[in-house]
């Protein structure tokens, strides 16, 4: 199938959509001033390419090809709408622009201003991050309400009227002043870290609809920091990530069998991006006490020493969970000091600070699988057992599911 029109067509349109899709919006309502507008112009515009590219085939730079559409799509709107026909020609003068631009192979990466845009103080601070999850990265209202335990219709009707408030607002697509930026930026850090985590859990799922939003997140953190120099948990959040990212090249074997942290081979980790991160950690360090990012990043700091050293500091990685916990406590930052805290001081401890999560961890992965080692850690195979098979049962990565059988089936 792989000379089929159709099928190289979608293949081309789902490129983009992966890799340019929050650059196309960000672009378009920049220029066009409405968030809502841009992105029905946008997926008018892939509607568009799909019936078009099976007969002609796809274009060199089916980026470019997309943003002309848009835009021109953008002109016809306004030209049928009465309410907004005197908005005409500034609207065609800006978006001339952007074919300009896409004539010009230049497209700007203007995320961070439509991100920081959806951070607008007219909006309920809850909206913040779901609006930049879906208008700069692409996610569907399905994806986001999930991981904001939402049903897709609720939050679906909650990104519309973010949207249609964000247009009354008057919102300008544009950095905001020096003294705006702070009040801002946390929840731009928020999306961002939202996505690298869904990016994340999608890792090992083929043709996933999220894969490449890890990439796109490390991108945009090292970008924030350029913006923000002097903002601890930018540069925080940046180190988080390289340090993440360093062990891709070792979660998994030569026969793309899951491979968990402590058993990965140090050796294969990327040095460069340790390095990164380790600068950026310091940075982070200099400029005050850590916040929520920089402890994650110090703890990911702790693991990447066993590359120097041959063994993990667990102690250091409890203590600095002990602080993340008071400063932004989280289910998944309270299961990982749990299993720190087993490392350190012995299953028991474990046992215990897992039991204390038990009523609100039903349906969490990481708690089933951290409750599954440490029960076989205490002499409970039976009790391990069923945790791995909870565990296995929901996982979404077939590696990571084959992995905990694996687990369940020695006991």
């Amino acid at each position: 199938m792989a000379g089929n029109p159709e099928t190289a067509a979608r293949a081309a349109a789902e490129a983009v959509a992966r890799h340019a899709y929050g650059r196309l919006v960000a672009v378009l309502a920049r220029r066009s001033g409405d968030l809502t507008a841009a992105e029905d112009a946008l997926a008018d515009a892939f509607e568009t390419a799909l019936r078009v590219w099976p007969e002609r085939g796809a274009p060199d730079r089916p980026d470019a090809w997309l943003l002309t559409t848009a835009r021109r799509r953008l002109i016809d709107a306004a030209r049928r709408s009465a309410v907004r026909r005197d908005a005409v020609p500034q609207i065609t003068r800006v978006v001339e622009e952007l074919a300009q631009q896409s004539d010009t192979g230049g497209l700007p990466d203007e995320r961070l201003r439509l991100m920081l845009a959806c951070a607008h103080p007219a909006l309920d601070p809850a909206l913040h991050t779901p609006l930049m999850l879906q208008a700069v990265l692409g996610l569907d209202a399905a994806r986001i309400g999930a991981a904001f335990l939402v049903s897709p219709a609720a939050m679906g009707q909650r990104l519309s009227r973010g949207k249609a408030r964000l247009r009354k607002a008057g919102a300008v697509f544009e950095l905001p002043a020096s003294h705006a930026l702070p009040e801002r930026l946390d929840a731009v850090l928020g999306a961002i870290y939202a996505a690298y985590g869904t990016g994340w859990d999608a890792l090992g799922i083929e043709d996933g609809p999220v894969r490449g939003l890890t990439d796109e997140a490390a991108y945009l953190a090292a970008l924030l920091t350029r913006l923000a120099p002097e903002s601890g948990e930018a540069l925080g959040l940046h180190a988080l990530i390289e340090h993440c990212e360093a062990r891709a090249p070792a979660r998994r074997d030569s026969e793309g069998a899951f491979v968990p942290l402590a058993e990965q081979n140090p050796a294969l980790w990327h040095g460069h991006r340790i390095e990164t991160a380790e600068t950026a950690l310091r940075r982070a360090l200099q400029l005050g006490p850590p916040r929520r990012y920089a402890l994650e990043a110090a703890i990911q700091s702790v693991h990447a020493e066993r590359r120097l050293t041959g063994r993990t500091n667990w102690p250091a990685a409890a203590a600095l969970y002990d602080a993340l916990e008071l400063r932004a406590p989280t289910l998944g930052g309270q299961v990982a000091r749990a299993s720190a805290h087993g490392e350190a001081f012995g299953a028991a401890a474990a046992l215990s600070q897992l039991a204390g999560l038990a009523d609100r961890s039903e349906d969490y992965q990481p708690y089933w699988a951290a409750l599954a080692h440490w029960r076989r850690e205490a002499g409970d195979p039976d009790g391990a057992r069923k945790a791995y098979r909870r565990a296995a049962a929901l996982s979404a990565d077939p590696a990571v599911r084959q992995h905990l059988q694996d687990k369940a089936a020695t006991l």
